[in-house]
């Protein structure tokens, strides 16, 4: 029976960040019970890089994870891993005052925020309604990330260092045997040292399947649509488009504009599909906010977020077994610090010292720590 050093359930986008940092020194299985990478979460991102809105301690790997994608290894992507975006916050007539604490809050934060007119916020998106708009400002701190090409360049990098990456391999069960685990997949069985449960949206039930108390890990719906804009609209210089409130967003993607209702429902971890009311309420905020008349919805899906009670995630062993990890709860910001939390998870379970990044932005393992919840 194959042995391996870890065994990471889950191959979206954290699972392969651990194993692209995990491989060189250890032997690593990573078993998807998809028969592709990302399919779930991952495949389903907004794609935004963004310190906005994040709890501190998100922020400090965000920060992290942004040094990794500006200037990534050698021959781990051979396109930019971010580009330059911009988002504009708008606020309509009553929130005018939101708009301007929200602007001030990011200066205080040492963000360098532009205050604009109403004209100036339309000449930067030109289908705003003016009627609607009644304060804005723009933060340049905002990047599209290339997902797939951010993937691939994990998935490649673990498969050189010799980590075997399985597809189509659900987790059906696993024992803790003298020492050992006792792994059964739909792909066969094996033994491990350590489990890592990288599992997002199904976190609690792989741990369920193992033996281990659940950590409470809760997987939310959010849903996004995306419409055509007429011809002499560039997209591709649109900034994302935020209401101050958080109710709405839009942004260019792949030749249209998203819109999504910012929604997130409590779901079952399945293959979630959009409920109708969510994508009529994307379609209403984009007509509602500018003048654009939505005949036709493209497109629509929903995607996963998976968080846990305090919504920062959950990495560290468990506290009833030392030999399953934790690497889940990642909510919406899974993807902008996978190159943190793939070090982060990579440093503790070979108990090596953490880059010296972590210090500088202050981050203590602890906070994420399972043992927070016991």
């Amino acid at each position: 029976m194959q042995h391996y050093d870890v065994a990471i359930i889950g191959g979206g986008i954290v699972g392969l960040s651990l194993a692209h940092f995990l491989a060189p020194t250890r032997a690593v299985v990573v078993l998807e019970r998809e028969t592709a990478h990302g399919y779930h979460s991952t495949g389903r991102s907004a794609a935004e890089f963004t310190l906005r809105d994040n709890a501190p301690e998100v922020n400090a790997l965000a920060r992290i994870s942004h040094a990794f994608m500006e200037n990534p290894p050698e021959g781990f992507a051979s396109v930019p891993l971010l580009t330059a975006r911009g988002s504009l916050w708008i606020g309509t007539i009553g929130k005018e005052e939101a708009v301007t604490q929200a602007r001030q809050k990011a200066e205080a934060a040492g963000i360098a925020v532009v205050p604009l007119t109403v004209v100036e916020a339309i000449q930067r998106v030109p289908f705003l309604d003016p009627a609607y708009v009644a304060a804005a400002y723009f933060d340049p701190n905002y990047w599209d990330i290339d997902v797939d090409t951010l993937l691939q360049g994990y998935a490649r990098s673990a498969r050189h260092a010799g980590a075997e990456l399985v597809t189509g391999a659900e987790l059906l069960g696993a024992r803790h045997e003298n020492g050992r685990w006792k792994v059964e997949a739909s792909s066969g069985a094996f033994t491990a040292d350590i489990v890592v449960n990288a599992s997002g949206g199904w976190a609690d039930t792989v741990a369920e399947r193992c033996g281990v108390a659940p950590a409470g890990i809760v997987p939310h719906r959010r849903t996004a649509i995306t419409v055509d804009l007429p011809a002499d609209i560039d997209v591709a210089s649109l900034p994302e488009i935020n209401e101050i409130d958080e109710i709405y967003y839009f942004k260019p993607d792949a030749g249209r504009l998203l819109a999504s209702p910012a929604d997130e429902t409590p779901c079952e971890a399945a293959d979630v599909q959009p409920e109708e009311l969510d994508v009529a309420y994307a379609a209403h905020y984009l007509e509602e906010a500018t003048e654009l008349k939505i005949g036709r919805i493209a497109s629509s899906w929903a995607g996963m977020r998976s968080f846990s009670a305090d919504r920062l995630p959950v990495v560290g062993p468990a506290s009833d077994n030392p030999a399953f990890f934790w690497l889940a709860g990642q909510g919406g910001f899974g993807i902008l610090t996978s190159p943190a939390l793939g070090q982060l998870a990579a440093s503790l379970l070979t108990k090596q010292p953490l880059p010296e990044a972590f210090a500088r932005e202050g981050v203590d393992p602890a906070a994420f720590s399972p043992g927070r919840f016991a």
